[in-house]
């Protein structure tokens, strides 16, 4: 296991650090000495600063870096930036989910393509400006956040299953092109309900999940992404399913 101390000055950037999950990368991976850059939309940007202060609270160090992942030249910025005046970009973590449910009839086009740039457009951008920098250096970890959707296309759900393929389709292509290089790339399979904020809002019974860990826990989550990052190269692993001991697959 990495010492917190052999990362000082090195970057760990997260695109979607959201309220739940996102944020729950960003911070273990601040307790292993990682400068954490989480980035949202800009009109996110007061939540990042909230993420950022309760990191500095706990003593790791953050920075907010809002940005629309879907912007190419934006992207090519934001990452040219944190290697110039942040470190060397050690782990990239690819976390928007984008998902929608709608009947196949009434999906517009609008809404297919937003949800494929979101999660799909989006992820190549993370992991291309990830690889150009950690190429070189022969080592890094870029890591994408799957979901359900990303292995079995559900009813409603064909603009989010069809980005989240897609994105799975990404992660191995690059694993196979980036991983005799240097560079572990793994693809995350999240199956199931997340203890988040719309979950607890919108779920009855999430207390009795949560007391039987019968929803996954976003600690326990981001405790795999480290897992991954920190795995020896003679084991990497690509792909990873997670999922509550009780839910059905």
């Amino acid at each position: 296991m990495a010492d917190s101390h052999e990362n000082a000055g090195k970057a760990c950037i997260i695109i979607g650090a959201g309220d739940d999950t996102g944020s729950a990368i960003a911070r273990a991976f601040a307790t292993k000495g990682y400068t954490i850059c989480v980035s949202r939309r800009p009109r996110h940007a007061e939540a990042l600063d909230t993420l950022v202060s309760s990191i500095e609270a706990e003593g790791g160090k953050a920075v907010a870096c809002p940005v629309d992942a879907r912007d190419e030249e934006a992207m090519e910025a934001l990452f040219a930036q944190i290697e110039r005046d942040v470190g060397p970009i050690e782990v990239a973590v690819f976390n928007i989910g984008a998902n929608v449910n709608f009947p196949v009839r009434e999906t517009t086009g609008r809404v297919y393509r937003k949800v494929w740039e979101m999660a799909a457009f989006a992820g190549f951008l993370t992991g291309r400006e990830a690889a150009k920098h950690m190429v070189p250096r022969g080592t890094g970890t870029i890591l994408f956040t799957g979901a359900t959707a990303s292995v079995r296309g559900g009813k409603g759900y064909s603009a989010f299953a069809g980005a989240k393929f897609a994105l799975r389709a990404l992660a191995q292509a690059m694993a196979r092109e980036l991983g005799p290089e240097g560079i572990h790339v793994a693809h995350i399979i999240v199956d199931g309900a997340i203890d988040s904020n719309f979950i607890r809002q919108n779920v009855p019974d999430v207390d009795a999940k949560r007391a039987e860990d019968a929803i996954l826990s976003p600690d326990a989550i981001a405790a795999n992404y480290v897992m991954l990052h920190e795995q020896p190269r003679s084991a990497w692993t690509h792909e990873l399913d997670l999922r509550p001991w009780k839910e059905n697959w």
